[in-house]
């Protein structure tokens, strides 16, 4: 059932503001912290066993409780995989978001776009222009797609019950946590997620490329998806910016300086039309991952 789980699930997130997800959040995030204190040393090893920690028990118990729900009614599984869902995509947000920049643009309010972008994204947007925002939040807006919505729906499709959306989502979270650390304490939860992502990641890519412009999407994947040191979210911005027709990546400023990142893409710089057209392309892409579920649903049944 999982078609019919992820309908009910956004169908929840529309009714519900998402304070409870933000909770549940922010509670891992304090547990990773509180291990972290714990086993930080500096040493690989331990950050491995932090993430074990982290990890493995909460994925095992949503597994457990879906299986022992299910062993009682199949409803109550389903139940439980709405849930668990609701609590591990966030799509609401995402698009709230991209929807609250294009429209302060769109008025020419670009400081507002700068401290929305800034809340959004993270970096200090004071010296960005009308492009800069646009390109960064196209950027943001494709990562975050797959992120917080796609690669939980492949994990959630892959394993039994809950237990790959659980995995991934925490996985991500640990690597925004503890990736990219001087020490080599987040060095596992880098490559764990890295790991993990490698399917997903392709298959988010896939569907930018079925959304937009197939064959431009495939080129740039194939051809710059390289350049990039975070070879899988290369591939999502390589793959989102050919199907858009637009070119990402470049020089990015920030607090500290700027900084270069390999250009993705073909075509024009990225404006305010090109990211209205992110907006259409992750909905097309989520209407294009909805027809695959409910074709393996249809053919689960038939079976």
């Amino acid at each position: 059932m999982t078609f019919f789980s992820l309908i009910l699930a956004l169908l929840l997130e529309r009714w519900r503001c998402g304070a409870e997800r933000n909770r549940a959040i922010a509670l891992f995030l304090s547990l990773a912290d509180s291990l972290e204190r714990y086993f930080n040393t500096g040493v690989r090893r331990h950050g491995v066993a932090a993430w074990v920690a982290a990890v493995v028990p909460i994925s095992i118990l949503c597994g457990w409780i879906y299986f022992l729900l299910y062993g009682i009614h199949p409803a109550f599984g389903w139940c439980w995989n709405i849930v668990v869902l609701y609590f591990t995509t966030s799509f609401r947000p995402l698009s709230y978001s991209l929807t609250e920049i294009t429209e302060a643009l769109k008025t020419g309010d670009v400081f507002l776009a700068r401290e929305l972008v800034t809340g959004w994204h993270g970096l200090q947007a004071d010296g960005l222009g009308s492009r800069d925002i646009s390109r960064v939040a196209i950027e943001t807006g494709l990562v975050r797609a797959h992120r917080h919505l796609f690669g939980v729906i492949v994990c959630f499709a892959l394993l039994p019950g809950p237990i790959g959306a659980v995995m991934y989502r925490q996985a991500e979270l640990l690597n925004e946590r503890w990736g990219g650390r001087p020490d080599a304490f987040g060095d596992f939860a880098a490559k764990a997620f890295e790991i993990i992502d490698w399917l997903p990641a392709r298959a988010t890519a896939l569907s930018f490329a079925i959304a937009g412009n197939f064959e431009d999407a495939m080129y740039c994947w194939r051809a710059q998806a390289g350049s990039w040191a975070d070879r899988n979210q290369g591939i999502i911005l390589a793959s989102g910016a050919g199907a858009l027709g637009v070119c990402l990546g470049d020089s990015l400023r920030e607090a500290g300086g700027s900084y270069y990142r390999p250009e993705v893409g073909i075509g024009d710089e990225a404006d305010l039309d090109f990211l209205q057209s992110a907006i259409g392309l992750i909905w097309r892409a989520l209407v294009v991952w909805l027809f695959l579920l409910l074709l393996l649903e249809m053919a689960g049944l038939i079976a």
